[in-house]
Order: C-alpha cells, then structure tokens, then sequence
C-alpha cells in the first residue's frame, strides 16, 4: 500500500506542474487516459518489504555423566607380604605381587576409577626394603604392580611418610614422579615438593567429569619434617589449608574426593572428633570422603549440607592388605560408588554406594600364600585353613565365616551391604 500512495503523489505533482504551465498561457491538450486492461485472473502484484522470520531455540542440554569409583584401605605391605611377592618370583629374590591381588583385580579394573591408601613409602633404589612399624619402605616392584591391578590415584598423606626421613620422603617422591610419568593416568598426592606444589590442586579428568583429590594424615607417629625443609604433607590439624584448598578445588572441578588417615588403630568405633571433622568437610565442600588408619572396617553414612545436598564419608576401609594377626584387622572394604553429574544444573551426587568386604587370607603362621579375596570368593572352607589361629604365644585366634560376618553386619550399614 505505501508504494502505491507512492506512486498516486507522483502523478498528482504532475498534473499541478502541467496546471501551472497552462497558466502561463501555453495551451496544453490533454486526452483522457484509458485506463490498463487488466485480467482478473493476472491481479497487479505490488513490491512489499522483505519479511525476515528468526526462530529461537534453546541448546540442548546435556547428558548426565557417571564416574564409578573404586576405593580401597590400607596397602599395609608389611615384611611377609613383600616376602610372599619374592616367593611368588621365578627366580625367588625379585618380587611379584600379581598373585597375591589377583583375586580383587577384575573388580578394581571394572572400575572407571580406583583410589588406594598407599601405606607404605616406596624410596627406590639405594634403600633397604623393610617392613616393620615406624620402618617402612616397600620394594620398587609394588608401584607398578598396583597399577597393573588397576588402580589409578595413590594417596600418600599417612603415618609412615617419615619413616625414612625427609631424605626418603623427597626420593619416594622422585619414584613416583617417574612412575607417573610412565603411567600419564596415574596421580599421587599427599606428599608435594614445595609449598607451590602443595598448592595445585591435583585435578583428574573423567568421562568428561573433572574430579579434584586431595589427602591429609593426622600424625606421622612423632616424627616431622625439618623447619628447613621445603616439602609439604598434608595435615588434618592444618584446618585453614583444608577448607582453603576444598573451596579451591570445588572451583576448579565438578567434584572433589578427600583422603582422611585419621582415627584410631585396631577398633571399629569411630572417634567422635572424627565424625565432627567429617561433618565439617563435606559442609565445606567435599563430596567423597576416604577413611583410612585404622586397620579395621568402620561404618559409613551420607552426610548432609545446609543447603539440602549431601557428601558421603568411609570412616575407615580398614587394611586391603596386610600380614597382621588379629581377626579384626582382615576384613577390610572395598567401597563402590557413583559420581553423577547433572546435564543441566551440574550439581554432582554421590549414588549407587556399595560396600564389598576383602579379606586377607594367608595359610599358616608363616603367611605362606598370602593374598586377597573379595567376601563373594571367600568360603568356610577357606575360613577354617586361615593362617590366623597360629600366634607365636601360642594363643588361639577365632577365625570363620561367623567372625567375618559378625565384623560386616556391625560395621557396613545393610543399605550399603555388597556380598553378592
């Protein structure tokens, strides 16, 4: 319509124009104009603007993604158990441990994750391979070993990171810096060079999932590093650096999984400072807690935050391996879980918690044939050849399936229960 208003002033202007010279005495001759012929079946087809439609549509959101993570005690690589790797070793002086966890290794490797408390220094060549309390340093084969079994993140933060000095702690440190970079999917932490390396924030990422770690230990049995020294080990009486650091990696991951070696040895009761600290970690922003220190399997519970989401604590895995003697300290856990992201809102929940028990079985007081079994593969068979009722005090020591179950059904929550 407006260009035809267009074009009807235009031929308005014209007739004024042809008026004014009429006026000035020219004689002007017009005709009547006949009008076009049109068609009624060909109408006149006016210019119009050029119409523009834009649609919006929103992008689609994402899908959920799912991390299992595996996560186990203590490796508590004691004397007899690194003797029963060097027996198990073709030539009897080298050691191989694939035998003594071969039992557990489809499970470990099912997983998209496996975490480990690393109990034991590993100092590499140029020291003793021991095995006693306050003395540990574990055969240079175990690293490897383990991640051959399947594990991919090796908590260092515990009691023994001391036992042979700083001197040992910054060469344990140079074996796993070359374990790692022999095995680009492998992390350690726990133990860092320097305040700067304490400081970033181990970061792994996961089916798209970025998972922080972090690990503290409560004491190092007395010892500490030298004022001048440059190494740094996470402590858990250090609370600034822990929510500091916490709060840190809740920025830079999706989720964060803390390694706790705290509490007290040989009991399943949890200490209540413990709880408290737990409590206040997954408040700050943990999503994963990992108990380990006491050599014994503890309870477990999902924790929940002011704002009505909720983190997850092992108080204690109790031991993976070991060549202690008491009944309590061979049933430890091996503690199954799902991280889920949100496609949409990118929160994180802790689901699917599970909670398998290992025992350690060895076959006389020697601790010959020393290795692992999941509770699934264990049987009262089994339970009745266990090397455990020999005691060099000539003491008996219970062990059967009873003694197994009594420590599951009092220490592992039916709802997180996994036998089969």
């Amino acid at each position: 319509m407006k260009a035809f208003m267009k074009l009807t002033a235009c031929a308005i202007s014209s007739l004024f124009l042809l008026s004014l010279t009429a006026c000035a005495g020219e004689e002007i001759v017009t005709e009547p104009i006949e009008p076009a012929e049109t068609s009624e079946t060909a109408p006149v087809t006016l210019p119009t603007s050029e119409i523009i439609v834009t649609t919006t549509t929103e992008p689609p959101i994402p899908p959920d993604i799912t991390v299992n993570m595996l996560a186990v005690g203590d490796n508590l690589v004691q004397t007899y158990v690194y003797k029963a790797a060097q027996a198990q070793s073709a030539d009897g002086v080298s050691y191989n441990f694939a035998p003594l966890y071969e039992n557990i290794k489809p499970m470990v490797q099912a997983a998209d994750v496996a975490v480990i408390n690393q109990e034991t220094l590993i100092c590499g060549d140029g020291y003793e391979v021991t095995g006693s309390n306050y003395n540990f340093n574990s055969p240079t084969e175990l690293g490897q070993a383990m991640v051959d079994v399947g594990f991919d993140v090796f908590t260092l933060a515990n009691n023994h990171m001391l036992d042979k000095t700083a001197a040992g702690l910054s060469d344990s440190l140079n074996y796993w810096d070359g374990l790692m970079a022999a095995n680009p999917n492998v992390l350690a932490v726990g133990a860092y060079r320097d305040e700067a390396d304490q400081n970033r924030i181990r970061v792994q990422e996961v089916n798209g999932m970025k998972i922080a770690y972090l690990s503290y230990t409560e004491h190092m049995n007395g010892y500490q590093l030298p004022a001048d020294s440059p190494l740094r080990i996470g402590k858990l009486d250090n609370l600034e650096l822990i929510e500091r650091q916490i709060k840190e990696a809740r920025e830079i991951a999706d989720a964060v999984v803390v390694a706790a070696h705290w509490g007290d040895e040989d009991t399943h009761v949890v200490r209540d400072t413990v709880q408290q600290l737990a409590h206040t970690m997954i408040g700050w922003g943990a999503d994963v807690i990992l108990g380990t220190h006491p050599h014994t399997a503890q309870t477990m519970e999902y924790v929940e935050r002011e704002d009505g989401t909720m983190g997850f604590v092992f108080y204690s895995l109790g031991n993976f391996i070991s060549a202690q003697t008491d009944n309590f300290n061979m049933v430890g856990e091996m503690g199954s879980f799902d991280l889920v992201k949100d496609g949409a809102t990118g929160a994180v929940s802790v689901l699917n918690v599970k909670c398998m028990p290992v025992i350690t079985h060895y076959d006389n007081g020697q601790f010959l044939n020393l290795r692992l079994y999941p509770y699934n593969m264990y049987t009262p068979e089994l339970a009745a050849q266990h090397g455990l009722p020999y005691a060099p005090m000539g003491t008996a020591k219970t062990f059967s399936m009873d003694v197994i179950n009594a420590i599951v059904e009092a220490n592992i929550p039916e709802e997180f229960r996994w036998t089969e």
